[in-house]
């Protein structure tokens, strides 16, 4: 049965919200400037060099549906809106402060697994209810080239494949670290950091001892070569305790006026670390060329993460969404490993963002079918601060599991 012959109540109000919102962004869009800016200097208190400080919130409406064939589990809708509200002070001395406040509310009928909730019969959509000090921190910028940054923070590594904040889900990652961030070298920038707990996407803190490296170097014109180091001791799963070695150029090339080359080659080296009770080494591979011409960008690749009897390739600080296929099927690597050979392609037309992504799935062998996906997104901004998005996956389970699709409005304000 498609996604579009199971509107149900629930569904049918988050259309009718994502509508509302589709024609209050329009008419946001010919309003007139002045409108967001007399915004914006009044979250500044009034001062242009917010001299004050400031206050910023992030405010997202989105209705999600998760639909499977699993005999055993009920299709799962969450209409859901998040907001983010937090003061970042002035610099003073070199020193900075910001607090945050994160919360999430379910506007529709419930019927989802948050992860949080005990509703096991519905599928998974990890959004709960829930309220939390979502960043906590202060920063110093007192030594050259440097900043300090301690306590509960936004983490960003690369393309957020070994460290990210999971931005897709509506409670972020955050993680209570020191981090340092230095650009003294030329074209180099190195960041270091120790991770003492995540605050996880279902606002749950977990503990851990987490060390990372990243040394970058720009290359002008081709792109960025990086040198990694993760060291994941995680307290209360030591089998996800690993190592991590790699090292990646990503970039690309401008080829002619228009047309400009794309490339990615990326390896890393993982083991076992600390107290994890399985020995195991494996290793981690993606490569992709593309090119961007007259507005349009296409990009074929291959990532793949090895697996053994012991262990499989593991990033359990990633933003995992972003990788593998929206779906969310292989969140945890298989035991036989994970190749994904993807084809992607988007481009704008009259200014709304649009983007079609092809997955075949197998082991890291390419004996063992996995399954196939394919990702469509819609996304029009308005503006600096306004911005609506649908999205749609749906995963062919071939032989594997059972066959899913996910769909999903989304209408964002963030100041």
């Amino acid at each position: 049965m498609t996604i579009y012959k199971k509107l149900n109540k629930s569904r049918r109000v988050g259309l009718s919200a994502f509508s509302i919102a589709l024609l209050t962004m329009s008419g946001t869009q010919t309003a007139t400037a002045g409108f967001n800016e007399e915004i914006e200097n009044a979250l500044k208190f009034g001062q242009e060099d917010a001299k004050y400080g400031q206050v910023k919130f992030d405010l997202r409406y989105r209705f999600e549906q998760d639909d499977s064939k699993n005999p055993d589990k009920d299709h799962a809708d969450a209409s859901t809106v998040r907001l983010r509200l937090g003061y970042l002070t002035p610099e003073f001395a070199g020193l900075q402060g910001y607090a945050e406040y994160e919360t999430n509310q379910d506007f529709g009928a419930n019927t989802y697994n948050s992860g949080r909730n005990g509703k096991a019969g519905y599928e998974k959509i990890l959004d709960p209810q829930e309220h939390e000090l979502n960043q906590l921190w202060v920063s110093y910028k007192g030594i050259p080239d440097t900043e300090v940054k301690v306590g509960r923070q936004r983490i960003k590594i690369d393309n957020d494949r070994f460290i990210g904040n999971v931005g897709w889900r509506q409670m972020e990652s955050t993680y209570d670290a020191v981090m340092v961030t230095n650009k003294s070298l030329a074209n180099t920038t190195v960041k270091v950091g120790y991770i003492n707990q995540r605050q996880h996407i279902t606002s749950v803190v977990q503990p851990m001892q987490t060390e990372l490296a990243n040394v970058a170097y720009n290359f002008k014109g081709y792109g960025k070569l990086t040198g990694y180091g993760y060291w994941i001791d995680n307290n209360e799963g030591h089998a996800a305790s690993s190592q991590t070695y790699g090292l990646s150029f990503v970039g690309g090339k401008k080829v002619a006026d228009d047309v400009k080359a794309l490339y990615r080659l990326e390896y890393a080296f993982q083991k076992d670390f600390e107290q994890n009770p399985n020995q195991y080494e494996v290793d981690y591979y993606h490569v992709m060329g593309g090119a961007s011409a007259f507005g349009v960008t296409a990009k074929v690749g291959m990532e793949q993460l090895g697996g053994t009897a012991t262990g499989a390739f593991s990033t359990p600080l990633a933003t995992g969404h972003a990788f593998n296929g929206w779906s969310d099927q292989f969140l945890a690597t298989p035991a036989d490993g994970l190749r994904d050979v993807y084809t992607a392609i988007s481009g704008k037309v009259h200014g709304v963002k649009l983007m079609g992504v092809y997955h075949d799935f197998s082991d890291d062998t390419g004996s063992i079918d996995y399954g196939k996906e394919w990702d469509f997104l819609v996304v029009k901004k308005f503006g600096k601060h306004y911005s609506l998005l649908a999205k749609y996956a749906y995963y062919d389970a071939d032989q594997r599991g059972t066959d899913t699709q996910n769909f999903w409005l989304q209408a964002g304000v963030n100041f």
